[in-house]
């Protein structure tokens, strides 16, 4: 079983973010954000050494929710000071972004660590679209003509032309190449149906970043297995990949304590701007192919803001305790979705930074040494 440490990156220097969408950057303190930068790279590099085996990075825009507007940054930031933990980008938007940049940048950040790269080309979020002006009913269009674009440019050993519905480029033939042959393995966000079905259909592997509930996840890993063998492969419990909030503290009750305050901070103030600008794109464009995608991810939102901790703590889609609690959920969810990957937001919300190191190194010396050979149940495979 394979654990990533993920990072948003908040900026936590903000009591209130009720102001519409974009948020006012009057707030913001660069100072304060340079020490907060220092602090996250550092914490991220040390997941190294605390026996994580991907470090986790994304891309959002316009709120204190995360100030990683281009995760390749910080990836090459930890390229050198990292040694044996995979880099995940997770990951790059690639139909915001010019994807002739993204395989560029992926393939260089995949030469600096040696092909430890794991390459995330995700949809985003409906309200990234309305940051970068990007009509939101283009999404899918963009999605998959960006990501065979990408993957031809990193495998395609002579100069070619591109003249696509979105993407047109007279000649391409990118420096570097990728350090991982044919190209880095990739991620692609699966929180619907329709998301499911497209990670399936190009290898990819499925990632859910924050998961809602288990009815749902297994409704959408049955289609992503069966779409996946309708094209020819079978994907393993490392092709499945689920996102959860974490703490880890000595006690139960020390890390219930800890994760109520970081989670009351990231629901009512970082979360807010989310809402916000997620209500304006749902009601006024069309980001989902159907209704049944749309009730899909607002399902997910209501449940996750509605659910006091310790309801999620029992539906299982939130790791919260000592060690010994943790072990035990972690077994319990990988026995309900036969994932190999669990994603680990470490960094809730406005969590003091010495509370996640110290988890961070209880999953290195008490969690992990107990999980890491566990398998996925045949019965969900």
């Amino acid at each position: 079983m394979k654990f990533v440490f993920f990072h948003l990156m908040p900026y936590t220097g903000v009591e209130n973010t009720d102001a519409g969408w974009p948020v006012p950057n009057g707030p913001f303190d660069p100072r304060q954000a340079a020490e907060l930068y220092r602090v996250y790279v550092d914490t991220l590099a040390y997941a190294d050494e605390c026996d994580f085996d991907w470090i986790g990075c994304n891309e959002h825009h316009f709120s204190p929710y995360g100030m990683m507007s281009n995760p390749n940054i910080i990836a090459g930031a930890l390229a050198f000071r990292t040694k044996r933990a995979k880099i995940a980008v997770i990951g790059n938007l690639v139909p915001l972004n010019n994807p002739i940049r993204i395989a560029e940048e992926y393939a260089m950040i995949d030469c600096m660590t040696g092909g430890r790269l794991v390459a995330g080309l995700m949809r985003g979020i409906p309200h990234e679209y309305i940051a970068y002006n990007i009509p939101p009913s283009e999404s899918w269009e963009r999605q998959r003509e960006a990501v065979a674009l990408i993957k031809k440019a990193w495998t395609e050993p002579q100069p070619f032309g591109w003249e696509g519905k979105h993407y047109r480029f007279r000649a391409v033939s990118i420096w570097p190449r990728p350090f991982q042959q044919p190209h880095p393995p990739l991620v692609v966000s699966a929180t619907t149906i329709d998301s499911a079905r497209f990670a399936a259909e190009i290898g990819a592997t499925m990632g859910m970043v924050l998961l809602a509930d288990y009815p749902s996840a297994q409704q959408i890993i049955n289609v992503y297995r069966e779409t996946a063998r309708e094209h020819g492969w079978e994907p393993t419990a490392d092709n499945i990949l689920i996102g959860m909030h974490c703490c880890i503290a000595e006690t139960d009750d020390e890390a219930l304590e800890q994760l109520r305050s970081a989670q009351n901070y990231f629901q009512n103030v970082l979360m807010t701007p989310q809402r916000n600008a997620q209500r304006i794109v749902l009601q006024q464009t069309r980001y989902h192919r159907d209704e049944q995608n749309r009730e899909h991810w607002e399902s997910r939102l209501r449940k996750r803001a509605v659910q006091s901790l310790e309801e999620q703590i029992e539906a299982g889609v939130v790791l919260c305790g000592s060690p010994e609690t943790v072990v035990k959920q972690i077994k319990r969810a990988n026995a309900e979705l036969g994932n190999g990957i669990f994603n680990l937001t470490m960094k809730v919300g406005n969590l003091p930074d010495a509370a996640v190191r110290r988890g961070m190194e209880l999953f290195r010396d008490r969690v992990k040494p107990h999980v890491r050979d566990a398998v996925a149940s045949p019965a969900t495979l």
